[in-house]
């Protein structure tokens, strides 16, 4: 009885959030449907603007760079003009540059507003993470699974929205996100109070400095390592499954892969954290994903394996996300924002590198190469891991203090 009424306590600690909490939620939900709804029409752009995987998958990379190489400036920007604006402009700049995407003629102007669409997201995504943090109440573990629940949920339904709205035209999903955050922005300007300024401003080398802890730098390493085998998922396989889905299929594949990343990320992450601890939970779902890949690059000619991986894909990255998010919070002496942005930046670089990797590789190679590849630096991100072990040895400590 004593089990169930905490049990009970928690779940209802983690629902009752003020409304500024929801409202930011509400915007990470949209703000991260951006990641996978173009998935769901990349064989549809390449087809109609004539071009091939690799110039297709710079959606993803120009997206992952200027959102990586942005969130050096985030703190600096939202110490000096407060968390509340910092979000506003991320939104609007969202608005605008998935609007102009929609707008564009060619792939090479898409891949230019993607960039643009990185640079709000880098702005309001680490000020999110922050604000829910610092407005939430229950905890700061409390507050990251609300976050990594409103990216899952985010991923998931991008791609069903991206894979609906594409059936009608491959501009679709660009002005679809345009749409939802603009009332995201109402939202906030509506439900968040103003925060306060924090009272010492941030520099564009803290970051950096922060990068110095051993800790954070460590993760910042195996996330950049384990986001090639991420990205070349999200980028590369709607390719090898173009033959047998369309728009339509398509989205409901990775709708699966994000019902599965964020249903993990909430349930399974903190029994696994408790169970395992974090770096050896965060180990096995990461040697588990370079299998998968490995499955994924052996089997490129069967639908129902690849397909099924796909979706399987996403239990492994759920728990992973929410380990490695949680973690970094404590990984360094440093303000959170600092944290998130310094590891971030590093995180988002491999990001941008994959997608146009796997591209080139499957081009000058064959499909299976891009897992392959994908899996070894994944793998390399285990071995990271082990190698900087003895920054880690006390996180589980740090999270439960």
């Amino acid at each position: 009885m004593g089990s169930k009424s905490l049990h009970l306590k928690q779940h209802t600690g983690m629902m009752s959030q003020p409304k500024a909490v929801w409202a930011v939620a509400f915007a990470c939900v949209i703000a991260f449907m951006g990641l996978g709804l173009v998935d769901p029409i990349l064989p549809a752009l390449a087809k109609q603007l004539d071009a091939t995987p690799s110039q297709v998958s710079l959606l993803f990379s120009s997206y992952n760079l200027v959102t990586g190489l942005a969130m050096i400036i985030t703190g600096v920007v939202s110490s000096r003009i407060g968390v509340k604006w910092t979000l506003l402009v991320g939104i609007l700049l969202i608005v605008i540059f998935s609007a102009l995407g929609g707008l564009s003629g060619s792939i090479d102007q898409i891949v230019a507003m993607r960039g643009g669409w990185g640079l709000g997201n880098a702005l309001f995504i680490a000020t999110a993470l922050s604000a829910i943090v610092g407005l939430s109440t229950g905890g700061t573990a409390r507050a990251i699974i609300l976050y990594e629940a409103a990216i899952g949920l985010g991923i998931s339904v991008g791609p069903l929205l991206g894979g609906e709205l594409g059936s009608i035209s491959w501009r679709g999903p660009f002005f679809g996100v345009s749409a939802l955050m603009a009332i995201a922005f109402i939202a906030i300007s509506i439900m968040l109070p103003k925060i306060p300024k924090p009272t010492k401003r941030v520099s564009i080398t803290d970051p950096f400095k922060a990068l110095r802890h051993g800790g954070l730098f460590t993760f910042g390493v195996v996330a950049f390592l384990y986001n090639f085998g991420f990205f070349t998922l999200m980028a590369y396989t709607p390719f090898i499954m173009m033959n047998h889905l369309d728009e339509h299929g398509l989205g409901y594949v990775f709708l699966g892969w994000g019902l599965m990343l964020a249903i993990t990320s909430v349930f399974v992450a903190p029994f696994f954290q408790k169970k395992f601890g974090t770096i050896r939970s965060m180990c096995i779902m990461l040697i588990m994903f370079a299998l998968n890949l490995v499955v994924i690059g052996i089997n490129t000619d069967s639908i129902t394996v690849v397909v099924t991986s796909v979706v399987i894909s996403g239990a492994f990255l759920g728990v992973n996300n929410t380990l490695i998010t949680t973690a970094v919070m404590h990984a360094a002496p440093v303000e959170r924002s600092v944290a998130s942005a310094a590891y971030s930046f590093v995180r988002f670089i491999g990001g941008a590198i994959a997608p146009f990797l796997a591209g080139k590789l499957a081009e000058w190679f064959n499909p299976h190469i891009p897992f392959y590849v994908g899996a070894i630096f994944v793998a390399c991100a285990v071995v990271t891991a082990g190698i900087g072990r003895k920054f880690l040895k006390n996180i589980d400590a740090e999270i439960a203090h």
